[in-house]
């Protein structure tokens, strides 16, 4: 299984840089079987039957894109240079970060973020550091929201700078549980309306967690795609998500996760036989053609990146050559692509 099995022709203007506004009014691709019919996210309620269950990852996105200043000697005398840092997860002390420029950081550096907030260099090695902040807890996460910006992936990223808009734009309307660095960017599309719609509509809602990490954007780089190491990522599946998710499929109810986090996530939580038990760990669950699903009936996502992992995991679902035609119908009718693009409900 090539690497290159995954790859397709992407004009650059199909990127989005913006999310449609109303959220619900994105467009949807709907796969089902071999037919393709372009919809509107706002028409869940009439595509979805009463009693599907709608997996929703309710993981919370900090504004985890950091521009400090670190000090410098120069022959004419110590100045402050920037330095961009990504924080990626909470450490037993501090915080796991990457940094541009890495190589010109010491061990004891101060960085400052600002008057809000500084962070002392404590650990630095494989490509990333760690560091201790001189907040902890909700005077942290005060700190934070001042000085942080949004982590918008880096095809985003390189197109614009992120902004005001994104603290409201890249976080979903249920987020609770504060820990990602990525959006789960399906569910950006929902909003309070849509949600009453559905849920009028008789369709149910299981919050799961899996906070997305900075791995997320990491690029395959091997040509045999089995060989792939996937990244680690924290998720749950508490007990009563796991009992309603059991509930709906011994009533032959569909479970449909909303993303491929919480695809992933109840994937990992479900034994062989497609029982779902309570989860709380980390998972590297990769996903590609062959794969047998436990749980899943179908999958709301977004576009995916060429020759990514997503694009494997939606190949495993709907099989490589619906895959292909899936993406070329959305390439040739202009869908937006990406985290702040337009979606697809994937039904095999």
């Amino acid at each position: 299984m090539k690497l290159t099995d995954f790859d397709f022709d992407l004009p650059a203007h199909l990127i989005a840089t913006r999310p449609a506004r109303p959220r619900s009014s994105a467009r949807l691709l709907l796969a089902q079987g071999e037919a393709i019919d372009d919809r509107r996210v706002s028409d869940l309620p009439e595509i979805l039957r009463p009693g599907d269950v709608l997996v929703l990852n309710d993981t919370k996105v900090i504004p985890a894109r950091l521009i400090g200043l670190r000090p410098r000697d120069t022959t004419q005398g110590p100045v402050e240079a920037r330095i961009e840092v990504t924080l990626l997860e909470p450490a037993a002390e501090g915080w796991r970060a990457l940094a541009k420029p890495l190589r010109k950081l010491r061990t004891g550096e101060v960085i400052r973020f600002g008057d809000a907030l500084s962070a002392e260099v404590a650990e630095i090695g494989d490509g990333e550091l760690r560091l201790v902040f001189d907040a902890t807890g909700d005077a942290f996460d005060a700190a934070l929201r001042q000085v942080g910006a949004m982590p918008l992936p880096p095809y985003i990223a390189s197109l614009r700078a992120p902004d005001a808009q994104d603290h409201d734009d890249y976080q979903t309307v249920w987020a609770a549980r504060q820990g990602a660095v990525a959006a789960p960017t399906a569910s950006l599309h929902f909003d309070a309306p849509l949600l009453a719609a559905l849920e009028a509509r008789g369709i149910e809602f299981v919050h799961v967690t899996l906070h997305v990490g900075a791995g997320t954007f990491l690029p395959v780089k091997v040509e045999d795609v089995t060989t792939h190491r996937m990244h680690a990522e924290w998720g749950e599946v508490s007990p009563s998500a796991a009992d309603a998710l059991n509930r709906a499929r011994s009533e032959g109810r569909r479970v449909i996760p909303v993303g491929t986090t919480a695809l992933r996530l109840i994937e990992s939580a479900a034994t062989d036989e497609g029982h779902v038990t309570a989860f709380q760990g980390t998972t590297d669950i990769f996903i590609y053609p062959g794969y047998h699903f436990r749980v899943t009936d179908a999958l709301m996502t977004n576009f995916h990146l060429p020759k990514s992992t997503l694009m494997m995991l939606v190949s495993a679902l709907m099989g490589p050559e619906k895959i292909r035609r899936i993406y070329g119908h959305a390439v040739a009718d202009g869908y937006r692509f990406f985290s702040y693009g337009d979606a697809s409900l994937l039904i095999p």
